[in-house]
């Protein structure tokens, strides 16, 4: 390749960039998106396809004090330490009984790498950003912060989830906790 022809696909590289979104969706900001699509019951939700790392089967993890309802523990992947979230009971349905049968959907939003404990996986999806319908807003404080917008596809209603909020909001409520706690054991003190 030219040195000519090498600056100009460097331009439209660094053209192509620019017209990415920042965080951690590493697509166009308009355009088609692709979601994984999966079954927590009879409700479909789906997750930026991006930020998907692996999907894998339930198996055992390890418990740890203290933690929130839907903390199901931690899971040793590879050498790095993964909390499990159980959608299940963060959506307030309940804790899952999880079996061999129910996956794990590892993501990665920001610098974390988490878990979500689910059902099934259903499909890899895609649509276009405009497909995408804002969540109503029908009672002021209900927890739909966690979810960036609705779509339906082949008649059936997926909510897709928002996981920086979903981990923000994971964030705060273990900050709530704590700050409620004895400094003693906020400060991690007498655990």
């Amino acid at each position: 390749m030219s040195q000519t022809a090498a600056s100009a696909s460097a331009a439209d590289s660094q053209r192509n960039l620019s017209e990415w979104k920042t965080g951690d969706s590493a697509r166009p900001a308009t355009g088609p998106s692709q979601f994984i699509s999966f079954a927590i019951g009879r409700d479909q939700y789906g997750v930026d396809i991006m930020a998907v790392r692996e999907i894998k089967g339930w198996s055992e993890i390890t418990h740890l004090p203290k933690q929130p309802d839907y903390v199901r523990g931690v899971l040793n992947l590879r050498g790095v330490i993964v909390p499990i979230i159980d959608l299940r009971c963060r959506f307030g349905q309940g804790l899952t009984d999880a079996t061999p049968l129910h996956i794990v959907i590892i993501v990665h939003s920001g610098s974390r790498t988490v878990g979500l404990l689910a059902d099934r996986v259903l499909d890899i999806v895609s649509l276009e950003a405009s497909q995408i319908q804002p969540v109503p807003r029908i009672a002021r404080g209900a927890r739909v912060d966690f979810l960036s917008g609705l779509v339906t596809v082949d008649n059936a209603m997926i909510a897709v989830i928002d996981l920086p909020n979903l981990l923000a909001l994971q964030l705060a409520d273990d900050g709530e906790k704590q700050a409620a706690e004895p400094k003693s054991v906020a400060s991690g003190h007498g655990r």
